[in-house]
């Protein structure tokens, strides 16, 4: 049966159609990425590989982890004419740490800072502990100080929970006493998180927790733009416990260190460490 006039016309259109425009190639509208964009992809991928190696070799290699609490002192005077706000410098060999300044603290200053030392320096079996009125227009005051003898007892898995006597203008032992908890343990070695410097293409591991580092006082902290670690709660611990059954807590609190108290970033590298 002969098509009508109309059908033949639609035909001819398409035709005419298709040897105008030609065959359009595969990679139609699709945009090549620049030669940055390619190689900022690559260093991305080399960064991802170097993390996941990492923390390969993080689950494997073990490390011995001094555990201090500073948790509270009872002095027996008040230096000043208002009330004090003590904090605490501890030195273990060349690691310096200190805690936050408990405000108007006064005599019974309380902390409740933990601090994970790896790798203590062969050899070192003291730490030096001073505590310091922080001021305002005139420099700390060092108000008292011991130079502590690390138990022995804590490599063989015994927890310390004591209180010492304070040296200070008082006399020997005679300042006030400060409670001190130690323990020790194996832990993974930490694993610092990958980031990227968007204005430059580089890659930088931050410090975390577990490092070592000098912390001023607060009145003469210097303005960084390194990311500020968050206060690490409980709750969070319990919900990476639930979502992670099979990973022990204190790998779980060292991760959430090392992520600065931000749960979302723990959780991915804890899922990295698993993909492993």
């Amino acid at each position: 049966m002969a098509s009508s006039p109309a059908a033949s016309g639609d035909k001819n259109e398409e035709r005419r159609k298709q040897v105008m425009l030609g065959t359009l190639p595969n990679d139609f509208l699709r945009v090549t990425p620049t030669q940055a964009q390619s190689q900022e992809e690559a260093d991305r991928a080399a960064a991802m590989h170097m993390q996941h190696q990492m923390m390969a070799q993080s689950r494997q290699a073990l490390v011995g982890r001094l555990q201090v609490s500073i948790v509270s002192a009872v002095l027996n005077k008040n230096y000043g004419m208002t009330r004090m706000d003590p904090y605490v410098r501890m030195r273990i060999g060349h690691h310096i740490y200190e805690t936050q300044t408990d405000v108007n603290g006064a005599k019974n200053p309380r902390w409740n800072k933990t601090f994970q030392v790896y790798q203590v320096p062969k050899g070192t079996n003291t730490m030096h502990i001073e505590i310091f009125d922080e001021r305002t227009l005139t420099d700390d005051e060092l108000i008292a100080w011991i130079n502590l003898q690390i138990p022995e007892v804590i490599y063989q898995g015994e927890t310390v929970d004591e209180w010492y006597s304070l040296n200070g203008k008082l006399g020997e032992g005679q300042e006030g006493t400060i409670n001190i908890v130690l323990s020790y343990s194996t832990a993974p070695a930490p694993v610092a998180p990958v980031v990227m410097l968007p204005s430059t293409g580089m890659y930088t591991y931050p410090g975390f927790a577990s490092v070592p580092v000098y912390t001023l006082p607060p009145a003469q902290q210097p303005t960084s733009t390194s990311p500020q670690p968050r206060p690490i709660s409980e709750e969070d611990l319990k919900q990476l416990g639930e979502m992670f059954p099979a990973v022990d807590a204190e790998v779980l609190k060292s991760v959430l260190e090392a992520s600065y108290g931000n749960k979302e970033v723990a959780i991915n590298n804890l899922l990295q460490m698993q993909d492993t």
